[in-house]
């Protein structure tokens, strides 16, 4: 988890493309987060974005 929002987006990003898989950001209370998609189960409230690596960036 980190409390830093730009450095958990730089990371959710890297771990989409080295892992080749959709991962999302999350947010709880004050603190971001990032797994792979297929595995989060938490509320879909609580997602701000989701990387998917195969589909291009904006």
């Amino acid at each position: 988890m980190s409390h830093n929002l730009t450095l958990a987006q730089n990371h959710a990003f890297d771990l989409a493309r080295t892992l080749m898989v959709p991962v999302v950001l999350f947010q709880v209370e004050d603190a971001f987060g990032v797994m792979v998609s297929s595995e989060y189960d938490g509320e879909q409230d609580a997602i701000m974005h989701e990387y998917d690596p195969w589909f291009p960036a904006h």
